[in-house]
């Protein structure tokens, strides 16, 4: 199509469409997320990103107890029940339901920028909500905002972030941000830069476990050459931007597996063959400890509290075709 300068918001019965110069989204009242993120006409999602609570268990997460403390939280992480939607176009609301309120757009309605906002209620007790707001420009650009309610009583979190996972897996990854693997308390050693990572490495630890976090991080792009699409006969490596607020940063990790994936391996043999790349952006990661031995209990700065609220953002980019 014509770059117009404009994003065209194409409001259906049960979802929310909006495509410009190169991109194509899709917003999905049933799968309470978005359903699809095209650009240059490949497809980023296999899921519907969702607000994800958990980390596969460490060594020392096991020696010290914390699953017999936070395991609730394994729980919101599998099941999460959405209970609020809102659009917005041009900052005027959209009625939701759509259907039949759509009847007012005839087509696509052209905007400077559109937004879909999902309430989510955990599966907790007692249970609270997260809010992840999608805010579209007309470049492609998404501006993704994403606030968790602490509420008294909840026990201590592993991370707090959403996750994206992707329909095949990833070539490599470049990022800027500190070297290898870095968590709160494991940082001292990592040197800024910016590094490139071949396919998509899963720490050999003898009992699978969370991995690969990058703390720290400006932006991270994620290459594939391969789609789920039979039809493309030459498909060519494609990349995909996130990245941190101004004078912010996010922390990532960008493995062929699911937390629950890892948690259900006992030893390496038994994870699955990579299909998938399962993107983490994560606004807060309890650290690793390993005081003691892994036994000790992590130190109190790098502890999680659920009792308070947690706001991060972070963008993805669109295509700069404009």
């Amino acid at each position: 199509m014509d770059c117009t300068n404009k994003l065209q918001v194409i409001v259906g019965d049960a979802t929310i469409g909006m495509r410009g110069d190169g991109f194509s989204y899709i917003f999905s009242g049933e799968r309470a997320g978005m359903e699809s993120l095209v650009q240059n006409g490949k497809e980023w999602l296999y899921r519907a990103p969702k607000p994800t609570f958990w980390r596969a268990l460490t060594d020392n997460d096991r020696g010290c107890g914390f699953a017999l403390k936070s395991g609730m939280w394994i729980g919101a992480d599998c099941y999460i029940k959405c209970v609020g939607i809102m659009v917005s176009i041009d900052d005027q609301p959209v009625a939701v339901p759509l259907a039949p309120a759509n009847n007012v757009y005839g087509g696509a309605v052209e905007a400077d920028r559109a937004s879909v906002t999902f309430v989510y209620e955990t599966l907790t007790v007692p249970e609270t909500q997260v809010t992840v707001s999608y805010e579209v420009y007309a470049g492609g650009d998404i501006h993704v905002c994403v606030h968790y309610a602490g509420k008294e009583g909840l026990p201590e979190l592993p991370v707090f972030g959403m996750r994206f996972i992707m329909p095949t897996c990833a070539d490599r990854y470049r990022y800027e941000g500190l070297s290898g693997e870095t968590y709160p308390d494991r940082m001292a050693g990592g040197v800024p830069g910016v590094y490139e990572i071949e396919g998509l490495p899963v720490t050999p630890y003898l009992v699978p476990q969370d991995c690969n976090v990058h703390m720290q991080t400006k932006w991270v792009e994620v290459y594939r050459s391969t789609t789920l699409n039979n039809s493309d006969k030459e498909v060519k490596e494609s990349a995909i931007r996130v990245r941190a607020e101004d004078d912010s940063d996010i922390a990532f990790a960008c493995i062929p597996y699911t937390s629950m994936e890892l948690e259900n391996a006992t030893h390496q043999e038994e994870l699955p063959l990579p299909r998938r790349t399962v993107l983490t952006v994560l606004g807060a990661v309890r650290g690793v400890g390993g005081i003691n031995s892994w036994g000790a209990d992590v130190e109190a700065p790098y502890h999680i509290s659920a009792e308070k609220d947690i706001d991060y953002g972070f963008w993805i980019d669109g295509v700069k075709n404009c």
